[in-house]
């Protein structure tokens, strides 16, 4: 069983920046790509940002020169760092990994985001 949590979302106001993390736990022998998504209320989910464990890294068009995705391969963790933010931006953000041995994706529960102006 695997199970991924996500932290940091918060209020902040436009302008602004936050960080989120998002930490595995269970029976992980290795995790593949980590990544981040969101929904806004009344839209489909969308991809930010992916990484491979080997660094590879992809952002979605609107979220370039804003965000910066990481990972911590020995702690399992994937971050976020979100600054110069948008009313646009806010939405339910979810982490995603896809882990080895079978295990396949997992999503965590989700963390909220708002920016305000």
């Amino acid at each position: 069983q695997v199970q991924l949590v996500e932290s940091g979302g918060g209020l902040v106001q436009a302008g602004g920046s936050l960080r989120l993390s998002c930490a595995a736990s269970g029976s992980i022998f290795s995790i593949n790509a980590m990544g981040w998504y969101r929904q806004a209320p009344g839209k489909q989910r969308e991809l930010v940002a992916t990484i491979t464990r080997g660094g590879r890294i992809n952002y979605a068009d609107s979220v370039k020169g804003r965000f910066t995705i990481s990972r911590d391969n020995a702690k399992n963790t994937v971050y976020l760092q979100m600054n110069s933010l948008k009313l646009e931006d806010t939405a339910v953000y979810y982490c995603n990994g896809d882990f080895s041995n079978g295990l396949g994706f997992y999503w965590g529960q989700g963390t909220q985001v708002t920016v305000s102006s």
